[in-house]
């Protein structure tokens, strides 16, 4: 059960950005293919949307599956470097390649939550992440860190660059707390394994 598990995650990994990039390529053309509706060109398909679900499940298990295999990681990691280098499509698809190997990939970035300490004088704190240790590469000043903050109820969220005095790191798992913060404080945090 575990592998196909890791099956499935690795399938979303491999999938998701090719198809929210696809999806963004699909809307621009769609939008330039609507200026020619005045000459009464239109295509409207019709599609069970439970077969589309039922396809999508299939096929990003397929593509874990096949991105897994030794003989095709060849072939997907040439279309990955393809859509890597392909003006404006690379800025799309690196961010979600990225943002979502962040959450789940086995480049998990967000395994080091921290309180920060927002206002010191009222005590008040957030929980985060830290992204990033060094940025000498932004020229920013040292001594301090990147922190992301996810916002409640949503997978978007805020990326602060805090002074490294500024923060506390969190004894508990990295999942939980996300959990935590994702559901308001609503969850209760179970004990680090």
């Amino acid at each position: 059960m575990t592998k196909i598990f890791r099956y499935f995650i690795q399938g979303i990994i491999i999938t998701v950005p090719v198809a929210i990039t696809l999806i963004i390529v699909y809307k621009v053309i769609a939008w330039v293919g609507s200026l020619f509706t005045m000459f009464g060109i239109i295509i409207n398909p019709v599609i069970d949307p439970f077969i589309i679900i039922f396809t999508a499940v299939l096929l990003i298990f397929l593509m874990g599956l096949l991105g897994s295999s030794i003989i095709l990681r060849p072939l997907f990691s040439l279309f990955d470097n393809i859509l890597e280098h392909t003006p404006f499509i690379k800025t799309v698809y690196s961010s979600i390649k990225d943002l979502l190997s962040a959450f789940v990939g086995s480049k998990k970035r967000f395994n080091k939550p921290v309180l920060i300490t927002i206002n010191k004088e009222n005590n008040i704190q957030q929980l985060g992440f830290i992204t990033q240790e060094d940025l000498s590469e932004l020229n920013i000043t040292k001594g301090t860190v990147a922190v992301y903050v996810p916002l409640s109820y949503s997978f978007s969220g805020n990326l602060l660059i805090v002074p490294a005095d500024h923060i506390t790191v969190v004894n508990a798992s990295s999942s939980e707390v996300m959990k935590f913060i994702v559901s308001g404080g609503v969850t209760d945090i179970d004990e680090k394994e």
